[in-house]
């Protein structure tokens, strides 16, 4: 009954199932994905993306919110929900805003700055060329980086929102880390669905030059979260929705409800329109991009689960309080 998790160190939407299957003591077998494996690979794949769970049956599952969805509901302890629902859909929440816009912050730097760039794509060489030698690992390491510096267009990173992404991901570090001060986890004392999609993208961000060198300058309380969630634990229990919000209130209102929600619903309107790209105001900055659908199906997806959890008490004055509810009860 051992699980397969292919996947890439580099890949946060991989180590974030990692890290849940080893919460959640699943049996599991982690493989590099290389061309060794790709033939197996693309046998139970769909999509030519990381990370792919493949079951003991043969099924192969992908897209990593579902993955842990599925998961969760199968294998319910230690849970990753909350048993309050407003509590439960916040961390649904917070978990969309790690996977989409804190996807922004870790791509940006990533492959904006060449120190960035080359590191990462000498590792990703590294994988999938070491065993031809050093001669073929610098010919995929040039090859990498110009591909992927060419796709920054692809995540909104441009001249116009450089500082906007830029300037995110340094006010979310701070809130975070004052958010961490006092819990071991976003929500408490064990880890939510919150903690699995907003640490990858921060464990990512960590192992490169630019923005690794921002967090251990600034981020102490962030820092020692992200190895914590490597294998994390329960530590104790979720803790209720009122003793989180005096530290949880500014991330969802200065990041959730000002940037990502307004941002996640420009893109769907003009995916809806039909548009090749869209501009809107977001903190006093133009941000322009082409629309992205994989964004505006996730966008309908947490507004689906809204609709499911919008009755629970104190959730509708919590998100009109952050500037979250107009996004999603549309």
């Amino acid at each position: 009954m051992t699980y397969r998790i292919y996947g890439s160190e580099l890949s946060p939407y991989s180590v974030k199932v990692r890290s849940f299957f080893r919460y959640k003591n699943l049996d599991h077998e982690w493989i590099p994905r290389s061309p060794a494996v790709q033939v197996e690979f693309q046998k139970y794949a769909k999509l030519p993306l990381v990370p792919l769970v493949v079951t003991p049956e043969g099924e192969g599952i992908q897209d990593s919110t579902p993955i842990l969805e599925r998961f969760e509901a199968s294998h319910p302890e230690p849970s990753v929900m909350p048993g309050d629902p407003a509590l439960a859909f916040v961390s649904a929440l917070i978990e969309e805003y790690g996977d989409e816009w804190g996807n922004k912050w870790m791509f940006h730097y990533r492959w904006r700055y060449q120190p960035d760039a080359w590191s990462t794509a000498e590792r990703i060489a590294q994988q999938m060329m070491g065993v031809q030698g050093t001669l073929a690992v610098a010919q995929a390491r040039a090859a990498v980086a110009e591909r992927m510096m060419g796709r920054l267009g692809f995540v909104g990173s441009n001249d116009k929102t450089e500082p906007l992404i830029e300037a995110s991901f340094a006010k979310a570090l701070g809130l975070i880390d004052a958010h961490l001060a006092s819990r071991p986890y976003l929500l408490g004392g064990r880890p939510a669905m919150a903690d699995f999609g907003l640490w990858a993208q921060l464990y990512e961000a960590a192992t490169d030059p630019t923005p690794g060198a921002i967090m251990r300058a600034s981020a102490p309380n962030v820092m020692a979260w992200l190895p914590r969630m490597l294998s994390p634990r329960s530590e104790g229990d979720f803790e209720a929705l009122p003793a989180l919000a005096p530290t949880l209130m500014p991330l969802l209102s200065q990041e959730v409800g000002a940037l990502f929600l307004p941002w996640s619903a420009a893109n769907a309107a003009a995916i809806e329109g039909g548009d090749k790209s869209f501009t809107l105001n977001l903190g006093g900055a133009e941000w322009a991009q082409e629309p992205q659908k994989y964004h505006a199906r996730s966008l309908a997806e947490i507004r689906r689960k809204y609709q499911s959890a919008k009755g629970a008490a104190g959730l509708a004055p919590l998100l009109a309080e952050s500037g979250c509810l107009k996004f999603l009860a549309a």
